[in-house]
């Protein structure tokens, strides 16, 4: 089943994201022979290797063949979805996202978000490759994002649709994560819009407003998730230090490099919470 471009253009005015985010929930159903998921995942750059070892595949598709979506523009993003059964329930694996600066749009980096609402699934964990602006977290840190800080000029909501995004980051899901593995830290996540990275100046005034870690994603899908009633869980893997934490240069080959080092352990902590969730 391929999807149609000419129903399915979330660019397009006159189309209800909805729609199209219920199309692909249908597709999806109907691909896995399974009318409703209970939770989703989203993975970050260089993550998919988490895939393999998050539970029992039971069915994979393009996310090409899904209305809606696209190929991943950015290595190290696997572009498809796996129904995977983790502790007798059923997670729906977006092995890859869009993301703002790819031009196309808000829409496109919140559809995984709503396909997921659409097909039944009551939380979802967004995770992310991230920049940390503290010098104490090395690269292969897991952060669990407390609150997030919006610097990307623009949100999914439409219109005068009033989302309150206190406690966005869900508790109950971070003290969850923290009984797992009592070592993760937390803290603030800046999403910025990119593609380049941050100037020194820019990652100074992100820890002057009080931000933790930096990316390009995440915040835009969070806000989307509170909108359409899930509970998240956000965790971030640190890659790197941002530009002028330390002297070393800025580079998305390191950034793919120890997402994909830190996918096993990263894979187990997601497989548990998961099954708790």
């Amino acid at each position: 089943m391929t999807a149609d471009p000419a129903t399915t253009d979330l660019t397009a005015p006159d189309v209800d994201p909805w729609d199209v985010a219920n199309a692909a929930a249908a597709a999806i159903a109907d691909r896995t022979e399974l009318a409703r998921h209970d939770t989703a995942v989203v993975l970050g750059s260089g993550l998919a290797a988490a895939l393999q070892i998050l539970g029992k595949l039971r069915a994979e598709v393009a996310q090409s063949e899904l209305p809606g979506f696209t190929p991943p523009a950015v290595p190290g993003h696997a572009g498809v979805v796996q129904s995977i059964e983790v502790a007798g329930r059923r997670t729906l694996c977006f092995g890859g996202r869009s993301h703002l600066y790819e031009g196309r749009g808000v829409r496109p980096v919140v559809h995984a978000v709503r396909t997921a609402a659409a097909a039944g699934c009551r939380a979802i964990v967004l995770t992310n490759g991230c920049g940390a602006l503290r010098a104490d977290w090395p690269p292969g840190t897991a952060a669990l994002i407390r609150d997030h800080i919006n610097l990307t000029a623009t949100s999914p909501l439409e219109g005068p649709t009033f989302v309150d995004l206190t406690n966005l980051y869900a508790l109950r899901l971070r003290d969850l994560a923290r009984s797992i593995d009592p070592a993760l830290v937390e803290g603030v996540y800046v999403q910025f819009r990119g593609p380049h990275y941050e100037t020194p100046a820019e990652v100074r005034m992100a820890r002057q407003l009080g931000g933790d870690v930096v990316g390009m994603s995440t915040a835009l899908e969070a806000i989307a998730a509170r909108e359409a009633g899930l509970e998240v869980l956000g965790i971030s893997l640190v890659t790197n230090h941002a530009a002028g934490v330390i002297s070393a240069p800025l580079r998305h080959v390191d950034v793919f490099q120890a997402g994909t080092l830190a996918a096993p352990r990263f894979g187990r902590l997601l497989a548990e919470v998961l099954t708790r969730i």
